[in-house]
């Protein structure tokens, strides 16, 4: 049985997945019937791409997709050096790192991301003379390295005492212990929620448009203002992020997998 579970595929998961979805929007199209409404998809696609010239130009949805990419990207560098060396502080001899990266995880993970977000632009940005695009990586690199921080520390903290004992008989140095004892292991058994953080960051991301930085939650919202194809909008753009974050969960399942085998 346990067996079983182990190597069950995450194909069926997906196929449930997309059956409610496909009810769902069969209950939807029904109400909006009543409703009165006329779906328009034929005018989505020039939102996805667009020929212009002979070239194919990425429209609007893409283009703020792109945006998402970038901002995701360098919030995620940022947020795993953060993550790491809070952990590593956390878990040091001093007294004043450890007093501060607990102030940072108690500050951080009790407030909402959306207030850190306003207070990094109209606070801390102006102060520090950072643009839309800064405060808005600072903001999420502050809030997701301090998860990050915990699933780090974690994964060092399960380790037995006696990989500690060993590296301590060979006379290796602190440096060197977590480079080439503590860490490998421990990544390998953070991967999995190290992945599940990313699909979180990635949806984060949709709170950037309260600075009015051009992300895809943004450019979805100015498209149905102008053009009041609301309900095909939103579920397009739900479509896209679903795009992103699924095929990041099928591998959140393999390593979960991987990892329950080898161990």
């Amino acid at each position: 049985m346990k067996r079983r579970a182990i190597f069950r595929s995450p194909w069926k998961d997906i196929a449930q997945f997309a059956l409610l979805i496909i009810v769902a929007v069969w209950l939807l199209s029904l109400s909006t019937a009543r409703l009165g409404y006329y779906w328009q998809w034929y005018r989505i696609p020039r939102y996805l791409f667009r020929v212009v010239d002979g070239r194919l130009v990425a429209g609007e949805l893409i283009e703020g997709l792109l945006f998402t990419f970038k901002i995701s990207g360098v919030s995620l560098v940022l947020a795993l050096a953060l993550g790491l060396a809070t952990a590593l502080l956390r878990l040091s001899d001093s007294f004043m790192g450890r007093i501060l990266t607990r102030l940072y995880l108690e500050v951080i993970r009790n407030t909402p991301l959306v207030v850190q977000i306003y207070l990094v632009y109209f606070v801390i940005g102006p102060i520090l003379g950072l643009g839309r695009f800064a405060s808005a990586v600072m903001a999420l690199s502050l809030f997701e390295g301090s998860y990050i921080s915990e699933i780090f520390r974690a994964g060092i903290v399960s380790l037995h005492k006696g990989q500690w004992e060993a590296t301590y008989s060979l006379g290796l140095s602190r440096f060197d212990t977590y480079r080439d004892v503590i860490l490998p292991q421990a990544i390998r058994r953070i991967l999995p929620p190290l992945t599940g953080e990313v699909i979180s960051l990635i949806k984060n991301t949709s709170l950037v448009s309260l600075v009015a930085l051009s992300d895809l939650a943004l450019q979805a919202r100015v498209v149905a203002a102008d053009t009041f194809l609301t309900f095909e909008v939103w579920f397009t753009t739900a479509v896209i992020y679903l795009a992103i974050t699924v095929p990041l969960s099928v591998a959140v399942h393999a390593l979960e997998k991987r990892f329950k085998v080898l161990t």
